[in-house]
């Protein structure tokens, strides 16, 4: 059994990385940093307590250590637990800087130890579903490859340090993670990037909208993200020699985590059929289109792969490099922004 310490019982620790952990069979959720209240406690009733990291740190029966704070802290977090020997587990994004990704690399080899990102998002019901239909080649040759997370938040947030860059705010570290960690993964590593990055909203503040086109050979991918759109566009738009693919909606296991303490039996990450995408391919020069039976999504096969790695020695199911990489993109994503041009990518500066 692999007992695990979550540093941080906000949003992320409480709807994702409890009730995931909590679900998972050989691990276990065994102490939870609150600094002043006993939330944790209060729903996981065989949990410890701690009111630092320093104190769950120096818990020796602990195996994993997940952080699960403000952006800002993450390094410094991520180091500690390191320094202290602790396989880890830290929340999008790893560090707010590429460098600083850089310095844990080297520090978790040297220590032995696992270090990975939380990308649940390669494990949403639409992507999985994505992934399913670029092997079967449903679409033919893809062309353009699109992806945009909208919301409507046009109010300041309830967690002031999302809407300051300097602890780590913005729309673009905060979904734009999730986005690039997802392209990076179909197609690998751009060419080069065209990007705008800027402020809608009233007021001063982080980012809160972002156009992103990743150059690719005969591929261009689009991600995109803003806080006003009441009418959100299609969550992925994929087209191909041979047809196109367009789907609505967004996974369901957020709000479904949010809901309880762990994932029972039964159907888990399904799409409702509203939401299914429909998939329009050309036969025999007739367009025939037809809804796609989304493969489920499940979050659990993240913590699942975290489990077996470190067990059996498995390949993590995300690694400090893929953190590395897409850190590093949205830095050419801003400088692209900035200087109203396209950037190219050179990736001969990967840790190693």
């Amino acid at each position: 059994m692999i007992r695990v310490g979550l540093a941080g019982f906000g949003l992320g620790g409480r709807v994702f990385h409890a009730p995931l952990i909590s679900s998972v069979d050989g691990l276990k959720l065994a102490a939870v940093v609150e600094r002043s209240t006993n939330q944790a406690a209060e729903r996981y009733r065989s949990i410890r307590t701690c009111r630092s990291v320093d104190e769950l740190l120096s818990d020796s029966s602990l195996d994993l250590i997940v952080v699960s704070t403000p952006s800002g802290s993450h390094f410094e977090l991520a180091w500690q637990a390191l320094e202290a020997g602790k396989n880890l587990v830290v929340d999008k994004p790893m560090a707010i800087s590429s460098a600083e990704i850089a310095k844990l690399v080297p520090l978790a080899a040297g220590r032995g130890v696992l270090l990975t990102p939380f990308h649940n998002r390669r494990w949403d019901s639409d992507f999985r579903t994505i992934q399913k239909l670029l092997h079967e080649e449903s679409l033919g040759r893809l062309v353009s490859f699109e992806s945009t997370f909208d919301r409507w938040n046009p109010g300041s947030t309830r967690r002031p340090w999302k809407d300051d860059p300097a602890q780590g705010g913005g729309i673009l570290l905060d979904l734009g993670t999730h986005l690039a960690d997802q392209a990076l993964f179909l197609f690998g590593r751009p060419e080069a990037i065209r990007a705008m990055v800027g402020r809608e909203r009233d007021g001063q503040g982080a980012d809160d909208s972002f156009t992103l086109n990743l150059c690719y050979q005969r591929l261009t991918v689009t991600l995109a993200s803003n806080c006003l759109s009441a009418i959100p566009r299609p969550r992925f738009h994929l087209r191909g020699t041979q047809g196109n693919f367009r789907k609505n909606g967004i996974d369901p296991q957020e709000a479904a985590l949010g809901l309880l303490t762990r994932i029972g039996e039964g159907p888990w990450g399904e799409e409702p059929v509203s939401n299914w995408g429909l998939l329009s391919v050309d036969v025999e020069g007739a367009m025939v289109t037809r809804p796609v039976k989304p493969v489920p999504g499940d979050y659990r096969l993240f913590y699942a792969g975290i489990r077996d790695t470190i067990v059996n020695k498995a390949v993590p199911p995300v690694t400090a490099l893929d953190a590395w990489r897409v850190a590093r993109l949205l830095e050419w994503v801003r400088e692209s922004s900035d200087q109203r041009r396209e950037i190219p990518c050179n990736w001969n500066e990967e840790p190693k």
